[in-house]
């Protein structure tokens, strides 16, 4: 047991100073705003627009890849705001003095990172049912993804963890 226990203290430790290092990047001024930009994008501005596009472009036909992105949207904040009420784990700004906040938070906690749990799920399902859309949307979720360590308000594994759920509710989503 006391192996897991360092193997897990070695892990930690990594997603700490990976996070630092990422939010280090935030000390430019022009990345520190272009990553703000892309995680204001990625409150859900960004995915809105797109449906309300979509549905200006292709009317009625739209509408089921609409919906669909509406119910994963819903399915994913209510997974998040679950496992955020579990885990409770405070964000890294909070724990690690070397790492300065430069974005702003939507809730206290930190795993796992529903902006991009939103982005892998909005991206995965606009690109099942449009996928001339992946140019689009791929680069924005990955912008998203890195704009929360390198604006010190997500360690790496709540990102990938976002990530990995947000896919699975669009796979799952795309399964019916």
């Amino acid at each position: 047991m006391s192996n897991l226990n360092f193997q897990l203290q070695q892990i930690s430790r990594w997603d700490a100073e990976l996070c630092a290092f990422c939010n280090r990047r935030s000390r430019n001024f022009t990345v520190r705003n272009l990553f703000r930009f892309a995680s204001r994008l990625g409150d859900g501005v960004f995915w809105y627009v797109l449906m309300i596009v979509l549905l200006l472009e292709d009317g009625a036909a739209a509408l089921p890849a609409v919906l669909h992105m509406i119910a994963v949207g819903l399915a994913g904040t209510a997974a998040y705001k679950f496992i955020k009420g579990k885990t409770l784990r405070p964000r890294p700004f909070n724990v690690y003095p070397a790492i300065v906040c430069v974005g702003k938070t939507l809730d206290q906690f930190s795993f796992p990172s529903g902006h991009t749990l939103h982005a892998v799920a909005f991206g995965i399902v606009a690109v099942a049912y449009y996928p001339a859309l992946l140019w689009l949307v791929a680069p924005f979720a990955v912008l998203v993804a890195l704009s929360r360590p390198i604006l010190g308000l997500h360690y790496p594994s709540d990102v990938l963890a976002g990530a990995a759920l947000g896919a699975a509710i669009a796979g799952l989503s795309l399964a019916f």
